[in-house]
């Protein structure tokens, strides 16, 4: 046998002992519907949003706008004679219960309005002829700045309850989102007392309260914030007879600031 045939019987050979390399079905379907997947996903996202989308969303907005006009008009009404932009009085009358609250809420214009009241308190005190030697400024401001008590005694007086958007929690089926365009149900518009502290109703007045506080700060400044402190919101926590609010022993002089400042309807802005 010459050399050359023994070269091609070789090769022929080694051909037909090598293995062919193939992808298993299983595997050719998987990469064909993961294909088919991908183009898929691309084109849906290439996709104009639905009208129906579209119209809920435009009705929406349109809500969101005639609600605003109604928190506007309250905030510019209690606080004359400012002027309160819409963004600010919808976050600061929308509470984080509400549905509204992924579009906006007051939960950081009432951290800030807290820090703002704690601040203006310690001022008043430590400035008032009352101030003991050993006075605790701990235990003064958690009684004065409860948040359930501003919500008792402060929030009725700027009427927040009438348009305030926020959720009750433990009233069975009337626990549903209230608002300015919503009626107030009997119950809670009655509610008092541990009553309305058991469906958090304070809770949400008062952290409202503070949030008026921030934004106030925040828009206007702070010597509108702290007349805003001495005529609207100090005598409202001098309550007689309880340990709640502000300490007895500081009434008068709250009293007598909130009268120089021109009583509690005295000019906000000079």
């Amino acid at each position: 046998m010459s050399k050359t045939w023994e070269c091609a019987l070789a090769l022929r050979r080694a051909a037909s002992c090598r293995k062919r390399v193939s992808v298993p079905h299983a595997i050719r379907f998987q990469a064909r519907s993961v294909s088919q997947v991908a183009q898929t996903v691309g084109t849906s996202q290439d996709l104009p949003p639905s009208s129906e989308a579209s119209t809920l969303s435009n009705r929406l907005r349109a809500d969101w706008r005639k609600q605003d006009t109604v928190l506007v008009d309250h905030l510019n009404k209690v606080f004359s004679p400012l002027q309160f932009p819409p963004e600010l009085a919808s976050r600061i009358l929308t509470h984080a219960s509400h549905p509204d609250a992924k579009r906006r809420h007051n939960g950081r214009l009432s951290f800030v309005g807290r820090r703002v009241l704690q601040s203006y308190l310690l001022m008043f005190i430590h400035s008032s002829p009352s101030l003991q030697p050993n006075e605790d400024y701990d235990r003064l401001l958690e009684y004065a700045l409860n948040t359930y008590t501003l919500g008792e005694h402060v929030a009725p007086k700027w009427e927040l309850g009438k348009v305030l958007k926020w959720k009750p929690m433990n009233v069975g089926n009337m626990s549903k989102p209230l608002g300015p365009d919503v009626e107030i149900p009997g119950l809670l518009a009655n509610v008092r007392g541990d009553n309305a502290r058991s469906v958090g109703m304070y809770k949400v007045h008062g952290t409202t309260v503070e949030a008026v506080v921030g934004g106030v700060f925040h828009q206007f400044g702070g010597a509108v914030a702290h007349r805003l402190f001495h005529t609207r919101l100090l005598p409202n926590l001098c309550i007689e007879g309880s340990r709640e609010g502000l300490h007895p022993r500081y009434h008068e002089h709250a009293l007598e600031v909130c009268e120089r400042m021109g009583g509690r309807k005295g000019p906000l802005l000079r």
